[in-house]
C-alpha cells in the first residue's frame, strides 16, 4: 500500500485510512510505540497498557477458578 506523507498543520504525516486502522486493531487515540530502523523502515507497535500485579491476580484466579475442572482434567 502506497501512502503519501502530506502536511498536517506545521507538521507533516500520513492519514492511515478506517480499513488499515481496523486490520492493525487501532483505533483514534490509540497509543503507538514508533521505532526506527536502519535503512529507514519504521514500525508502529500498539503501546499496551501494563497490567499492575494486583489486576493480574485478581483475573488468574478467576480463570482459576471458572475453569478449575477443565485443568483438573488435563493435569
Amino acid at each position: 500500500m502506497i501512502k503519501t506523507i502530506s502536511k498536517i498543520g506545521n507538521s507533516k504525516g500520513i492519514i492511515l485510512d478506517a480499513a488499515l486502522l481496523e486490520l492493525a486493531n487501532l483505533k483514534e487515540g490509540d497509543k503507538v510505540n514508533v521505532t526506527v530502523h536502519g535503512g529507514g523502515t519504521i514500525t508502529l507497535v500498539p503501546d499496551s497498557p501494563k497490567v499492575d500485579d494486583e489486576t493480574f491476580d485478581k483475573v488468574l484466579e478467576g480463570v482459576l477458578e471458572d475453569y478449575s475442572d477443565t485443568l483438573k482434567k488435563l493435569s
